[in-house]
């Protein structure tokens, strides 16, 4: 399959199996967008018809360029054969190890964001802390179930994690004491509203945590709509100043400053930019999950205006980095050289099967976006995996598990798309979340240009 699209001034043409990109001009765009449907004589015709007033466009050249395009075709790079469906299926099934865990060290927030997926922390259930035993016993049930494994993550989440940041220092010291014992190796990430931070936290942070994930959602005015306190109190001013103050101190590395997008701000380029301008310069965005009754809910009308918001901060981006001013976007971070292995591409996140959360009494659940919701509890880390037709449920998850996906250029950057996702937009963890879907190509598009551009450079 292959995919055409122009943007910014490229031609650009995707092969969907391979993972080729060709930017090309305008007669070559032409001559791929009909080579599987016309004959060479048709193609010279209809390119002859169309470039008229171009002396340089010859039937020499059209049959030359088809030639180049047959040769692309057979060295695999164009219109190449999808192979990977067996694979994807295969792989999940033959996969029984635990690589991650999301640890709800907090089921309680000192913000009240009236967006929050999570009901504000407490995620459809009572307000809990995680005890230092429960997070212990986590630990050992990842090691006993990571099999040979040696590179474990932990995410320490919430809630507001650092509401028991003892528990958390504790449990890090647990990990970093027996890792060597059982030849494993953690990798911590904390997500933080910023209230708490403070010097202590920050040196403690940036000793050990891999990433810091730091939640800001762009100019004070956006920011103060959604993230309050509990006595109605916008939190910008009291957060920007701490963040900067971790990020200097971290280097400038290994952090997000992530934000989320709804309704009210269609035009979050203007927020991601705020963030740059503040000095961030390792970014994210995220549309809203929520009810799409709820008013933040993105909606139709939306769309043609987000699409264009992602092309404006593509472009900025490019503009930025000629200027010496660069920042990274999320989104758009692809490696099209050495990108995630072929396995990742068609099997997606793991979550249900290599990855789970844990709440703060120890039940495990597939992700974060699961927890709370009694149909897909997995077990706990006392018993196991308990519930195992869920988990099979999840194993089925892929990029090829939805027949809208069969037909879909983007699959192997997405890998079939977000199951919680697709459960919230439609009950069903196989079914397709269609914004999600729409933004999620627009993002690619945007992220393959500007590593054409930054070759063109």
């Amino acid at each position: 399959m292959v995919h055409q699209y122009k943007l910014n001034g490229y031609n650009i043409v995707l092969d969907t199996a391979s993972g080729s990109v060709h930017a090309v001009d305008e007669v070559a765009y032409d001559i791929i967008e009909m080579y599987k449907t016309s004959s060479p004589e048709q193609i010279v015709s209809a390119m002859l018809e169309k470039y008229a007033d171009d002396a340089s466009v010859t039937k020499d050249e059209i049959l030359a360029c088809i030639d180049d395009v047959r040769s692309l075709e057979d060295a695999g790079k164009l219109y190449s054969k999808d192979e990977y469906e067996a694979l994807a299926c295969n792989y999940k099934n033959n996969s029984k190890v635990i690589k991650a865990l999301c640890l709800h060290v907090a089921h309680t927030c000192n913000l009240n964001c009236s967006y929050c997926f999570a009901s504000q922390g407490k995620y459809q259930g009572d307000r809990a802390v995680m005890s230092f035993e429960v997070g212990k016993r986590a630990f050992d049930f990842l090691i006993e179930n990571s099999g040979t494994r040696r590179n474990l993550e932990v995410d320490f989440f919430g809630g507001e994690p650092l509401m028991n940041w003892d528990v958390v220092k504790q449990l890090v010291a647990y990990a970093r004491s027996i890792e060597k014992e059982h030849n494993k190796n953690f990798r911590f990430t904390l997500t933080t509203n910023g209230l708490l931070i403070d010097d202590e936290v920050i040196d403690f942070l940036n000793k050990e945590m891999s990433n810091v994930v730091l939640s800001l959602d762009g100019r004070r005015e956006v920011h103060d709509l959604f993230r309050k306190d509990y006595a109605g109190n916008g939190s910008y001013e009291r957060i920007v100043p701490k963040f900067r103050r971790l990020v200097e101190a971290r280097g400038g590395k290994d952090y997000y400053v992530r934000g989320t997008f709804t309704h009210n701000n269609v035009d979050f380029t203007n927020d991601i930019l705020h963030m740059a301008d503040l000095g961030f310069t390792e970014l994210s965005m995220e549309p809203v999950v929520c009810a799409p009754t709820d008013p933040c809910a993105l909606t139709k009308e939306d769309m043609p205006k987000i699409f264009e918001q992602y092309e404006i901060l593509a472009k900025e981006m490019i503009k930025r980095k000629k200027e010496g001013r660069p920042f990274t976007f999320y989104h758009y971070m692809l490696d099209l050289k050495n990108g995630p292995c072929i396995y990742k591409r068609i099997t997606g996140c793991g979550s249900g099967t290599e990855y789970m959360a844990v709440t703060p009494w120890g039940e495990l659940f597939p992700c974060h976006q699961f927890v709370g919701d009694p149909k897909y509890s997995l077990g706990n880390i006392y018993d196991g995996i308990t519930n195992t037709a869920i988990q099979d449920e999840f194993r089925s998850c892929n990029a090829y598990a939805r027949p809208e996906c069969a037909d879909c250029w983007a699959r192997l950057y997405c890998s079939g798309g977000c199951a919680a996702n697709a459960y919230h937009a439609t009950g069903s963890i196989n079914g397709v979340y269609e914004y999600g879907c729409e933004l999620f190509k627009k993002r690619i598009e945007c992220a393959v240009m500007l590593q054409v551009a930054e070759a063109d450079e």
